[in-house]
């Protein structure tokens, strides 16, 4: 059953996306992945299950290697069912939150909320919250870093969910992205690096960060005090939604004086 996890893992198969393929809650999942052997597992749910992974019986996991040609194999099976059945009808459509989203759009989104409540209902997993605050940080930093978007890129293609030479961004610079990427971290995974080169380079990397930190908030502060001289000028105590319109063209109006003079 250990071989059977980390196979799970391998695919990228949540227990929250095998509960629904299996058509048992989550709770059950656990119980069943808890139990020494498949064959102790309901009769149908083990045929479901074998079916999925491509093999007729559990002696065959050890033999599964889980390369991209295997995960696409296996992901084809799972969505195939899940087309036009109850993976769509437990998004509810009166939802705001799916509002205006294509099919595809709709199911991408389903499944990384699901994924998100899993893990932080895992009382285990303590990281949970800071790794997906994190992420909302990453998503709120690809619209100026383009370069953050090479990344998940390289992340799908080395944890063998598309194959390497799938390119959806600008081409020529994802490649040179991923193969300096992918340097990096064989020098990273060999240990070799000198520690006190690394010590002096995230060194620069926390004085880079700390600069543009610093420029955030001069820049905040600067705004800051446009917006007080306009609402001074226009004779207003805050913004509001009546005035914003007029606030934010004293304000603009405030900053190309600074400019001029």
């Amino acid at each position: 059953m250990e071989r059977l996890n980390e196979i799970l893992h391998e695919l990228g198969i949540s227990k929250v996306k095998l509960a629904k393929y299996l058509g048992v809650s989550r709770q059950m999942i656990y119980n069943y992945l808890e139990l020494d052997d498949i064959n102790k597992w309901p009769k149908d749910k083990k045929v479901l299950l074998l079916n999925l992974l491509g093999i007729k019986s559990g002696d065959e996991l050890k033999k599964i290697k889980v390369d991209t040609d295997y995960i696409l194999s296996v992901e084809t099976r799972i969505n195939a069912l899940f087309e036009n059945n109850e993976k769509m009808n437990a998004i509810n459509e009166t939802n705001a939150i799916y509002n205006g989203l294509s099919k595809q759009n709709k199911e991408v989104m389903h499944d990384i909320i699901e994924l998100m409540k899993e893990k932080l209902e895992d009382d285990k997993d303590h990281q949970a919250y800071y790794i997906f605050k994190y992420l909302y940080h990453f998503l709120q930093a690809m619209d100026t870093n383009k370069e953050l978007k090479y990344i998940l890129g390289y992340v799908s293609k080395a944890a063998g969910f598309v194959k390497p030479e799938e390119f959806v961004f600008e081409k020529e610079e994802q490649f040179l992205f991923e193969s300096i990427f992918y340097t990096a971290m064989v020098l990273y995974e060999s240990g070799a690096p000198s520690k006190t080169k690394i010590a002096e380079a995230h060194k620069r990397f926390e004085n880079k960060i700390e600069h543009k930190r610093e420029e955030k908030m001069s820049r905040t502060l600067e705004l800051n005090t446009y917006k007080i001289q306009a609402l001074k000028e226009l004779g207003y105590t805050e913004i509001n939604e009546k005035n914003a319109s007029e606030v934010l063209e004293k304000i603009a109006e405030i900053q190309s004086r600074k400019v001029t003079n």
